[in-house]
């Protein structure tokens, strides 16, 4: 059968999500517990790429197995055979043609930043701190010129394969920044991103929360296609996939989170 999986995970101790040659992945550790519950090893397909040190709030992972656990049974019983970083939320058997990465229609990222002189002891490892004041406002209006269909070159690190032999060109539906206490939350939603995408996008709007962009210059810096004119690449602990949308999947769509996705504590 085809299983799709909902997972969260703490990438501080993982080198991205798909196997690599440089360190223990969130792929490796989720396949060694597939195996040591199934007797098998199975590969994982993941719903998108995510850096070292990125996070995941719902990440969609698919599966073919003969697996005989019920599948509102599989969740602990494989939690227990995965490390405290990594937990499986749901998991529900889908269509044999299923893939968790195509069948994406958007996918919702988040990028928390703290925006205080003084750190918080509760999750550093969450969320990316800047001192200074933050003006949101200005922040959320640069943001709006980021929504619609756009050529994204500009927010994309070098070395982006898709760049090199594809279109750039994304839509976002979706580019919300929104203030709790001192944590400020830049959401995304769109129906693809290129390399650091979200992470250059929130850079961009930290240098219009700090005043050091004028947000009616988004649209030069988009029709420009040049990386050097946009903001800084944020480091990645800020970053979280927070939810993959699949209409489709009235099941999964039933679990979709409400308010504000990249709330942790």
């Amino acid at each position: 059968m085809n299983i799709l999986l909902d997972i969260s995970y703490d990438g501080s101790g993982f080198c991205g999500f798909q196997v690599q040659n440089n360190g223990l992945s969130v792929c490796q550790a989720l396949q060694d517990g597939l195996e040591a519950l199934l007797g098998t090893r199975p590969p994982v397909k993941g719903c998108s790429r995510t850096d070292a040190g990125v996070h995941a709030l719902h990440y969609a992972v698919n599966f073919w197995a003969d697996c005989r656990i019920p599948m509102e049974k599989l969740p602990l019983a494989l939690n227990q055979k995965l490390p405290a970083a990594i937990r499986v939320n749901r998991a529900m058997e889908v269509e044999e043609e299923f893939h968790a990465r195509y069948a994406a229609h958007e996918k919702t990222y988040c990028y928390r930043i703290w925006n205080s002189p003084i750190d918080s002891p509760f999750g550093a490892g969450w969320h990316h701190r800047l001192p200074g004041r933050l003006d949101e406002a200005a922040m959320q209006a640069a943001a709006d010129r980021f929504v619609g269909s756009h050529d994204f070159m500009s927010l994309c690190s070098a070395g982006c394969e898709v760049a090199l032999r594809g279109s750039t060109v994304r839509t976002i539906s979706r580019c919300r920044v929104q203030r709790t206490g001192d944590l400020v939350t830049v959401t995304v939603t769109a129906d693809g991103y290129l390399y650091n995408m979200v992470r250059i996008l929130a850079g961009t709007l930290v240098l219009a929360g700090q005043h050091k962009l004028d947000p009616e210059r988004v649209p030069a810096i988009l029709e420009s296609r040049d990386r050097s004119q946009a903001g800084p690449t944020l480091p990645a602990q800020g970053l979280f996939l927070a939810w993959v949308d699949y209409p489709e999947l009235p099941a999964w769509q039933a679990g979709k989170p409400q308010g504000e996705p990249g709330r942790i504590l």
